[in-house]
């Protein structure tokens, strides 16, 4: 999915919404675990709930390698129903960032044998872990920028003599390596004072923005500063939406869930 095709996306449906699939089997309904594999029933439900109310969806990796080959094969059936059944922008929320070759191993995983719109990266060791993953016609690198885990004051506030924190400094230098239709950031919305900051500093980016709900980041802050002409946001959404209910009923919990944050988000899309 390409830039365009995105931001028309989200104008459509009048959404910023990504929904998180962190399938943990330990939290799902119970009635699921007596199917072969319970976490892609459970995702495809979730799926079948949201597609029309929603832009993207997100899987943490990590909920799918735990469970060996069966989690990645429940991950393999996730995304192929993702790309068969929705419209929808998908994140392989993976987290990646290794020495060139590696990196090129891990873009052919996620943009080719797995087909994902986007992956996320770390940035630490530099350009050339990251350019790999550019390298894919109409995919997506997404850079961690600033996140909102409470860890992340450990290293991404440190600031360099000129006064310049080291997240500013990572998504300056990374807009060195790829274009605003390649390369997206993590903005984490338990920063809301800072996004606005940050949207000067990428004014035509995407922020992928997770915290919202569980974690105590303000959906409305995070609209008004973070938005842009194009949309320029996709809000992550995992608990307070996929486990809305632990009983027969969590899909429909997990919609109307969705339609309440949506009803937030409309108010910031033209």
């Amino acid at each position: 999915m390409n830039y365009n095709q995105l931001a028309n996306l989200i104008k459509e449906k009048k959404t910023f919404l990504c929904v998180g699939l962190d399938t943990d089997t330990s939290l799902i309904p119970k009635h699921l675990l007596k199917y072969e594999d319970p976490i892609f029933e459970f995702n495809k439900l979730v799926i079948d709930a949201t597609k029309d109310i929603c832009v993207a969806y997100k899987p943490n990796i990590a909920f799918y390698e735990s469970h060996g080959i069966q989690g990645w094969q429940a991950l393999e059936k996730t995304i192929k129903y993702l790309n068969e059944t929705t419209d929808c922008f998908t994140i392989a929320d993976a987290k990646r960032g290794d020495i060139g070759n590696t990196s090129n191993m891990y873009a052919k995983a996620f943009f080719e044998w797995l087909n994902f719109d986007s992956v996320t990266v770390a940035p630490y060791m530099g350009k050339d872990s990251v350019t790999p993953f550019l390298e894919h016609k109409d995919k997506w690198v997404i850079l961690l920028g600033l996140t909102s885990n409470a860890g992340s004051a450990d290293f991404q506030f440190l600031q360099s003599k000129d006064g310049k924190k080291l997240y500013e400094q990572v998504i300056g230098k990374a807009q060195q390596w790829g274009t605003h239709e390649q390369l997206m950031f993590v903005i984490g919305a338990t920063h809301p004072e800072y996004i606005a900051e940050v949207r000067k500093l990428a004014p035509d980016n995407f922020f992928l923005v997770p915290g919202v709900g569980a974690q105590g980041g303000d959906l409305e802050s995070v609209c008004r500063e973070g938005k842009n002409a194009n949309g320029g946001l996709l809000i992550n959404s995992t608990r307070q939406v996929i486990y809305a209910s632990k009983d027969t009923d969590f899909d429909v919990k997990a919609r109307e869930q969705a339609l309440e944050l949506n009803d937030v988000m409309r108010k910031f899309i033209d």
